[in-house]
C-alpha cells in the first residue's frame, strides 16, 4: 500500500520544528559563526598535517608525524574507502554544527517513542526533553562531537531493537543495521559500550517476559536476527572496526609490559587502564540531587556569581578594582563536590523528574524494569570510587569485558540520560488513556508531590544542618584567600543552592498543578502537552543557556584557523630540514602539532610505548631521550618569561649507525636502559623480539658512513645510505608494526623495535635505497568487508521492504 502523504504530512511538520528549533538554539550559525570548542581545536591541531597531505596530494594518509613522535590516524578522523554508511551519515547531519547533532538527539528519540506506540505529540515533547538535557548540551559547548554523535544515534538502535523484538523481523532487522551502523560510525567506542549494557538489561527484562508469556522460542529468533544485524552493521563500519581494534592493542587502552611506575614503584598489572584513571571522574552520591536541582553542588567548576554576591562584596573589601574583581566573581569555584573538573550538572530537568516519579507508580511491566534498570544500572556505575557502590566498580573492572578500557565513569549517565525520559512521557500516556483509573491516578499524583516537592521542602528548610557546603578544593583557597573569602563563597554557594531549589519547587508544583487540572477535566489533553512542552523548555533551556549560549561563538576563522604563528613558530618553520620539536611554553597542548612534528598532543588514546617513554623521560627533559627522537627544538621560555627557540646541537638526526646492540630480557629493562644509554652509539633491543637472530656477533663500522632523508612525507621515507661494511641503523621514528614495511632497493626487508619506540634495522654495505611505507593492511581488509557488506546490505533493504510492502493490506 503506497506511503499516505496525509499521514506523513504531521511527521514532516515535526521534523521542520525540530530543524527550527535545532537552528534557533544555535542562531549564531545562521551568522556563518562557529562555536568554539575547545576540543575541537585541539583535534584540529592534532589533524592538520593528515589534511594538509589530502588537499595536496589527493590522497589518504593513515599515519600522521605531527604529534606524540607519530601515530596512527584512525582516531584522528581518517577516512577510509567503501565507508557508504558514513555518506549516509553526513547526509543526516545536514545542518550547520553543532546544530546537527541537536536535531539528531530529537529525531532519533522522537522515532523510539513512535516505535513504542506513543502518539506523536507526547513523542515530539519527549524529544524536547531528551535533546535539551544539560548534560547533551554541554558536550556540544566543549566539543565532545563524537560522544554527542554516538548518544544521538542511541534511540534508534533501540528502536529497531524493540521492533524485532515485537516480531517486526524485516523492519526490526533493516533498522537495527542501519542505526547501529550509523551508532558506530561516530567512532566513540565507550558510548557503545554503554548502550550495550542497556541493551542487556533491556535482554534480561524481556527474556523474563518472554519466560512469563512461554514466547522464549520468539526471544531467542528475535535474538538470532539481531545478532546478524550486528555482524552486517560492524561489517558496514569494517575498516574503522578492524582499525580501532587494532590501534587499542598499542594504545594507552591496552595492556603494557611494564611492571614498574617511572618512580620505581611496582605498577598495577592490567589489561586496560590504570584503575585510578578509570574512576578519576567519579560522580559524588550527593551529586545525584544534581539531576533534580541544577547548582545543588554549585554548578560548574567554576560559575559566575555576579555583582550581588558577597565573593564580589569580599574583593572590593580588599581593595580589588571594580572591574578586576567581576573578573574574579565570574570564575567563583561555586562547585563543592569532589570531581576534579565539572563543566556543568547532569541535569534531565525537576519537569521531566516529577514526570518520571509519576510514572513509577502508574507504568507496569518490561518497558517499566528495563528503563529503571537501565537507569540504576547508569547512576551506580557512575559513582566509581565512590562509596559504598566501590566494589560494583571494581567488580566491572576486574571481570566485565572491555570496562576497563573507559576512563570517566560518570560518563555512563547518559544512559539514564535516555531512558529517564522516555518513562516520564509514558507517565503522560497513562494519564491520558483509561488503563489506570482516575483514582489510581490522582493517588500517584500525591505520591509524586510528596517525593519531589517533599524533597525540596526539606533541602529548603535544614540545608544548613544537612549540607556544609565546603568541597574537596577548599583548602587550597582558604590557603590563598583566608578564611574571609572561604566565608563569602560558602554563603554564595547557599545562595545558588536555596534559587535552584526554589526553582525546582515552583516547577514541580507547576507541573502537579497541570495534571490535577487534567485529572479534574479543567484542561484538555493538548493542553497538557502544551503546558508541558512550555515548562520543560523552559525549564531545560534556561539550565543550557548558563553554560552553553551565543556567547561562545566566534567568527568561523577562529576555529577554521585557531593557532596564529608566533615570531618563535615562524623561525623554527624556516628550517628546511627534518626533526621534531617540545614545546615547553604552550598551554594549547595540540599547538605545536599544528605547525610541525612535535613530541607532545592531545589524544585519549596515545601509543601506549611512547606514553610510558614520555612519563619516564620526555616529561622530565631527559635530553638522552630526546636527542634520539630527533628534537632539534626545545621551545622554553627566558629569565624574563619570553618564549625562544632552543637549538640542540646534540639531536641525533633522522637516522644513524651504532656500534652496538644491548639486548635485555623484558620491557623493564628496556626502558631503563634508556637512561644511561649512549644512544648514539648504541641501542637497545629485546632478545624476545625475534629480530635478534638477525643480529651479527660484531657491528662494524664505517666512520665515514651516512644515511640521509630524501623524501620525508607522513606515510612514506625514503632514506639513502651510503657505507663501507655491513652495519645496524636507529631510525628516530616511531615503531609501529601493524603498517609500516621496511624496503631496501625495493625487497622488503625485516626491522625491529629498538629503544623502546624507535626502528632500527640491518643495512648492508655500498650504497642503497631504504624506504619505509605505512601499508596498513587492515584498511585494504575492512576495505573490502565494507564493500561486500554493503551490497548485502542494499539487497537486503530492497528485499526486505519489496516484501513488506508486498504483504501490507
Amino acid at each position: 500500500m503506497p506511503i499516505s502523504i496525509k499521514k506523513c504530512f504531521p511527521h514532516i511538520l515535526i521534523l521542520l520544528g525540530f530543524v527550527i528549533i535545532s537552528l534557533a538554539y544555535f542562531s549564531p550559525v545562521l551568522q556563518g559563526k562557529s562555536i568554539f570548542q575547545s576540543d575541537i581545536v585541539h583535534y584540529i591541531g592534532m589533524s592538520k598535517q593528515q589534511k594538509d597531505f589530502k588537499q595536496a596530494t589527493g590522497e589518504e594518509t593513515y599515519w600522521t608525524n605531527s604529534a606524540f613522535g607519530g601515530m596512527p590516524t584512525y582516531q584522528l578522523g581518517a577516512q577510509y574507502p567503501n565507508n557508504y554508511i558514513k555518506k549516509l551519515d553526513l547526509a543526516l547531519r545536514f545542518l550547520p554544527r553543532p546544530a546537527d547533532y541537536l536535531f539528531l538527539y530529537f529525531i532519533g528519540f522522537y522515532i523510539l517513542l513512535l516505535v513504542l506506540k506513543v502518539d506523536l505529540k507526547l513523542a515530539a515533547l519527549g524529544a524536547l526533553a531528551f535533546g535539551f538535557s544539560t548534560y547533551l548540551i554541554i558536550i556540544l559547548g566543549v566539543g565532545h562531537n563524537s560522544k554527542a554523535h554516538a548518544i544521538a544515534y542511541m534511540p534508534l538502535v533501540l528502536s529497531g531493537i524493540l521492533l524485532t523484538f515485537r516480531k517486526h523481523y524485516i523492519i526490526g532487522f533493516l533498522l537495527t543495521t542501519l542505526a547501529l551502523a550509523l551508532e558506530l560510525v561516530a567512532n566513540h567506542p565507550q558510548m557503545t559500550y554503554y548502550l550495550m549494557l542497556l541493551v542487556l538489561v533491556l535482554g534480561i527484562a524481556y527474556i523474563i517476559d518472554a519466560y512469563k508469556k512461554q514466547e522464549l522460542p520468539h526471544y531467542f529468533k528475535s535474538v538470532g536476527i539481531l545478532v546478524f544485524a550486528v555482524v552486517l552493521a560492524v561489517g558496514l563500519n569494517a575498516t574503522g572496526f578492524l582499525a580501532t581494534q587494532e590501534y587499542a592493542k598499542e594504545s594507552t587502552r591496552g595492556q603494557s609490559e611494564l611492571t614498574i611506575n617511572p618512580d620505581g614503584s611496582p605498577k598495577e598489572v592490567t589489561s586496560g587502564l590504570d584503575r585510578d584513571y578509570i574512576t578519576e571522574y567519579s560522580y559524588g552520591i550527593l551529586e545525584t540531587f544534581n539531576l533534580f536541582i541544577p547548582r545543588f553542588m554549585g554548578g560548574g567548576s567554576h560559575e559566575d556569581v555576579g555583582k550581588d554576591s558577597e565573593s564580589y562584596q569580599f574583593f572590593l573589601k580588599q581593595g580589588v578594582p571594580p572591574l578586576e574583581a567581576r573578573e574574579y566573581a565570574k570564575q567563583t569555584p561555586t562547585y563543592w563536590g569532589d570531581q576534579t573538573i565539572v563543566e556543568a550538572p547532569a541535569y534531565i530537568g525537576a519537569v521531566v523528574i516529577f514526570l518520571f516519579v509519576f510514572a513509577l507508580f502508574l507504568v507496569k511491566g518490561r518497558l517499566k524494569w528495563w528503563l529503571v534498570g537501565g537507569s540504576l544500572m547508569s547512576l551506580i556505575l557512575s559513582y566509581g570510587d565512590s562509596q559504598p557502590f566501590k566494589f560494583i566498580t571494581d567488580f566491572f573492572i576486574d571481570y566485565v569485558p572491555l570496562y576497563n578500557k573507559f576512563r570517566a565513569v560518570s560518563s555512563i549517565q547518559v544512559i539514564l540520560e535516555l531512558c529517564i525520559p522516555v518513562l516520564a512521557i509514558f507517565g503522560l500516556v497513562r494519564l491520558f488513556n483509561d488503563f489506570n483509573k482516575d483514582e489510581e491516578k490522582l493517588k500517584a499524583l500525591k505520591f509524586t508531590i510528596i517525593i519531589t516537592a517533599g524533597l525540596a521542602v526539606v533541602f529548603l528548610l535544614f540545608k544548613s544542618s544537612l549540607f556544609n557546603f565546603v568541597g574537596g578544593s577548599d583548602g587550597y583557597y582558604r590557603q590563598n584567600f583566608g578564611q574571609q573569602f572561604m566565608d563569602a563563597l560558602i554563603a554564595d554557594r547557599k545562595t545558588f543552592f536555596t534559587e535552584d531549589t526554589l526553582r525546582t519547587l515552583v516547577l514541580v508544583l507547576l507541573s502537579a498543578g497541570t495534571i490535577y487540572l487534567f485529572l479534574k477535566k479543567k484542561l484538555s489533553e493538548t493542553k497538557v502537552i502544551m503546558a508541558f512542552a512550555v515548562l520543560i523548555v523552559i525549564d531545560l533551556v534556561g539550565v543550557d543557556r548558563r553554560y552553553v549560549n551565543n556567547d561562545d561563538f566566534v567568527p568561523s576563522i577562529k576555529m577554521n584557523k585557531p593557532y596564529q604563528a608566533t615570531e618563535v613558530d615562524k623561525a623554527i618553520m624556516q628550517d628546511p630540514e627534518h626533526f621534531r620539536v617540545y614545546d615547553l611554553v604552550s598551554r594549547a597542548p595540540a599547538k605545536a602539532s599544528y605547525f610541525y612534528n612535535s613530541l607532545t598532543g592531545y589524544h585519549a588514546a596515545k601509543l601506549k610505548r611512547y606514553n610510558e617513554l614520555y612519563d619516564f623521560y620526555i616529561s622530565k627533559n631527559n635530553i638522552n631521550v630526546l636527542n634520539m627522537l630527533n628534537t632539534k627544538y626545545i621551545i622554553a621560555e627566558d629569565e624574563e618569561g619570553n618564549p625562544f627557540p632552543y637549538t640542540n646541537p646534540d639531536a641525533n638526526g633522522n637516522a644513524w649507525f651504532v656500534e652496538n646492540i644491548k639486548l635485555v630480557n623484558s620491557a623493564n629493562e628496556e626502558i631503563l636502559a634508556l637512561d644511561s644509554l649512549d644512544t648514539k652509539k648504541e641501542a637497545v633491543m629485546m632478545a624476545e623480539n625475534g629480530y635478534a637472530s638477525f643480529l651479527k656477533d660484531d657491528i662494524m663500522i664505517d666512520t665515514t658512513a651516512t644515511i640521509t632523508v630524501e623524501v620525508y612525507e607522513p606515510n612514506y621515507i625514503k632514506y639513502k645510505s651510503k657505507s663501507a661494511v655491513d652495519g645496524f641503523a636507529v631510525f628516530s621514528e616511531i615503531y609501529y608494526k601493524e603498517g609500516w614495511n621496511a624496503y631496501v632497493d625495493g625487497q622488503l626487508t625485516p626491522y625491529s623495535r629498538v629503544n623502546y619506540v624507535l626502528r632500527g634495522m640491518n643495512v648492508p654495505a655500498g650504497e642503497h635505497v631504504i624506504e619505509f611505507k605505512f601499508e596498513p593492511e587492515v584498511v585494504k581488509t575492512g576495505s573490502r568487508i565494507a564493500l561486500a557488506s554493503s551490497i548485502i546490505f542494499v539487497l537486503l533493504l530492497i528485499g526486505g521492504l519489496f516484501y513488506n510492502f508486498k504483504n501490507t493490506d
